[in-house]
Parts: structure tokens; sequence; C-alpha cells
């Protein structure tokens, strides 16, 4: 088969395009021909040796996938051959076959076609589960999203306007805050330029936001931190901006603040009855067209390197989806 390859732990310029054997369904095992993966930062962390997950050389990047069974291994009754599946895959999604455990296999839901049900379930399942599970925004409530113009930005704004909120989007171009406003961003804030506490306090005539969804860290986070309002909630989702933050603890002291750490992956093990519930919202609201997934690549593996190497620069918009 033909995979996109990463034998060495050097980021994208070391990813290659080759053939590997195809593999096989163990047991336990779905084997899935891949029709679309989406690509997520942890991939570009992934291929760097900076994800807290770290395969065995040589492996494919490409977490979360979509395609069609082609064989299943001992013990596995359901999905069977020919079932469009969505897979949960944590790596191997950039290659044109992939074996899975079954048990990160679901049917596809009707009526998706395979880039967009590659293209939701990480991102909007992310952001679901840090609104409402973690940071319980309520109806009414403030929502800062930074990176907003990313796949997991947009999800959280998309989510942020279901659950009633008002939603400030914060990205670092003109381009990037269009994309936000397109996809139901109230406000926007364009930190390369503006000041991002001093815009939040105008923004919200100083009573501070309720919510911080912050996917970038760096410099960021403080500021937002600060703009929190009393009893406001941080919710750490990741650091695209290449910097893990050191917020003085003291911002946390005053107002009653919280930070919250996000790991949705760990969280669908341990509350498989939440993360269902999740889903089956977020499969709804797509369905019925409040939720709109931004697709704004459509690719081949030839240029998954390059796409992996403008993430990590901020340099992508919403989701990148490959086609094997």
């Amino acid at each position: 088969m033909k995979a996109v390859i990463c034998s060495k732990l050097e980021g994208p310029g070391a990813l290659t395009v080759g053939e590997l054997p195809d593999p096989v369904a163990g047991p336990g095992q779905v084997l899935i021909e891949v029709r679309a993966t989406s690509l997520n930062f942890p991939d570009a962390l992934m291929v760097q040796g900076l994800y807290q997950v770290k395969p065995p050389l040589p492996f494919s990047p490409g977490a979360e996938l979509s395609g069609v069974v082609r064989a299943v291994g001992e013990g596995v009754t359901k999905p069977k051959v020919g079932d469009s599946v969505v897979a949960f895959a944590g790596h191997g999604g950039c290659a044109q076959l992939v074996a899975v455990d079954v048990a990160r296999v679901a049917p596809m839901p009707e009526g998706l076609d395979f880039d967009v049900a590659a293209a939701f379930g990480l991102t909007y399942g992310t952001a679901l589960h840090a609104l409402r599970d973690c940071g319980h925004l309520q109806k009414g409530e403030t929502l800062a999203v930074l990176g907003a113009s990313g796949g997991t930005g947009i999800a959280a704004i998309e989510c942020g306007k279901v659950m009633g909120a008002r939603v400030i989007a914060c990205a670092s171009s003109v381009e990037k805050l269009s994309l936000c406003r397109a996809h139901g961003a109230d406000e926007t804030i364009d930190y390369s330029t503006e000041d991002l506490r001093a815009q939040l306090d105008a923004l919200t005539q100083k009573k501070g936001v309720d919510v911080v969804f912050d996917a970038v860290g760096g410099s960021y986070t403080e500021p937002a931190l600060r703009a929190l309002a009393w009893r406001g909630r941080h919710l750490v989702i990741g650091f695209a901006a290449g910097e893990i933050p050191r917020p003085p603890l003291n911002l946390a002291l005053l107002k009653e603040r919280a930070i919250l750490g996000v790991y949705w992956g760990d969280w669908t093990r341990k509350d498989p009855a939440g993360h269902a519930r999740n889903m089956a919202d977020l499969v709804a609201w797509i369905r019925n067209g409040t939720l709109k997934p931004a697709i704004t690549e459509r690719i081949g593996l030839d240029k998954v390197a390059d796409a992996i190497a403008r993430m990590i620069n901020r340099r992508v918009m919403g989701k990148v989806v490959v086609l094997p």
C-alpha cells in the first residue's frame, strides 16, 4: 500500500511517501480501506517526537479517519466487511489501509460524506467536552476562543453558539477572523495587532469573560487568564504557539478563577457513556446544519508533509482532509 512514512522524528521535512506492506487485521482488529483522513495538531507534534504518545518507528500520521471495512480479525462480529466506518486510530490514517482496534471503530453516521465524517470527531469532540464537561459553559455567558481559526477553534465557536454563549474569536489575521465570523463568532480580536487583554476587557465592559478556550498557549495565555471574570474558567487545550506558558498562580486565586486541563482522548475511555452522548449530539447538529465543519483543503498523500509544516507555522485554517 502507499503511505506517508515517518521513519525518524525530525518533523514534516523528514516525511516521505512510499510503499509499506499491507497491514493485517489481528485479533480484535478491523482492516479499513481509508477514504479520508483529517490532520490535527497532535499529528504535527507526533512526527517531531513531541506528543505524549510515541508510536514505534516507522509509522504514518493520521489519527482520525473514515473508510470501508475490508477484513476483520478473530473475535470481531461487528462491523462487517463492506461497512462504512469512522475510526480514531491514533496514527496510521495517512495510508491506503490501516488496522485499528475494534474499540476505536464506530459506524459512519448516515448522511455524512467520507470527508466530513473524518473531519469532525476529534475537533468537535474536544470542543464540546471542553465546554460542556470541563468548563460548564452556560447560556448567556461569554466565551473567548484563542486560535479560533483552527479546526478545534472553529468547533469551539460553533459549539459555544449552540450552547447559547456570546463568542469572541481571537486569531492572528483578518483572513482567519473572517472565517471565524462565517462560523458564528459574535466579536473578533486580531491578537497580532491588538492588545488581547485590553480588547477582552473592552468587549465585556471590564466584567471579564466567563470561559477561555485556549488551544494556543505561549504569550497569549496570561493576558487571557487576566481577562477572566469572577470564577471564570480557563480551559487548557494545547500549545500551538510552541511554548507551554507558566502564568502566576495568584491569577487563579484572584477572582477565584479555575485553570482546567482538557484531555479528550483519555476522557473518552474513562467515560464512554458521556462520550457517546456528546457524539450523538454532534452528529445530530451536523445533520441538521447547525454545525458545519470547515474543510478548507482536500489533498493527496504527497501534500501531507507540506500541510503539517504549515500547521506547525500556524498557516492552516479549519481542517485539512487527506484523500489517500
